[in-house]
This record gives structure tokens, sequence and C-alpha cells, in this order.
């Protein structure tokens, strides 16, 4: 199956691959709201949100960062577990799950 045209708005061109290889995948679109950047995630349904979340960060942020000061939302909505799987949430081929500060920071 090919990925949905919306995976590959605004992302930086790299393709993140979690599992193995071998089995279905989502092929979802992770953006960072500071960062105003995203990638491109294809992921079986079988894995876990905070490991989609990790890949994420880990790809976007130059340096290692919290995974926890920060949340996933999807649809506008927080995943409050990010332990579960993501065939337990509304995500689907062309879904985006939007990641920002789970505090709110001031404008500096």
């Amino acid at each position: 199956m090919t990925a949905p045209f919306v995976t590959n708005l605004r992302t930086n061109g790299e393709l993140i691959q979690l599992g193995s290889g071998g089995e279905p995948a989502l092929h979802l679109r992770v953006q960072v709201a500071e960062l105003w950047d995203s990638v491109r995630l294809d992921a079986p349904p079988s894995e876990s949100v905070i490991s989609a979340k990790r890949a994420a960060l880990d790809a976007l942020y130059p340096v290692g960062i919290d995974p926890d000061e920060y949340v996933v939302r999807l649809h506008g909505f927080e995943i409050l577990d990010e332990d579960a799987p993501l065939s337990s949430t509304a995500a689907k081929n062309g879904s985006t799950f939007l990641i920002t500060d789970r505090r709110r920071r001031p404008v500096e």
C-alpha cells in the first residue's frame, strides 16, 4: 500500500520505520508544534504510541529531551494512555499526530 499524500506534507523527507517491516504498517505524519516541523512514520498497529513519540522526538530534536514533557494529540484530543497500541487510537493511514509541550510556556 502506498503512503497517503498527507504524510508527505512539510516533512523532512526521511522515513522513520518502526517494527520489523514485514507486517502491515500505518503511514502516519508526526508534527512537533513548537518546531513547525514533521516527519513521516511507518509503524505496525501493534506499536505503542510512546515509541512513535520517542522516535519522532529523536529525529526532530538535535539534543536529547524528556518525552514526558510532551503530549501526543490526535484530532485535537490528548492520547492519555501512551503505552496503548496505535490500533487502540482513532489513527488510520494518513493521520497526523501532533506533539506539543505538556505545559504552556510564555512567549519570549
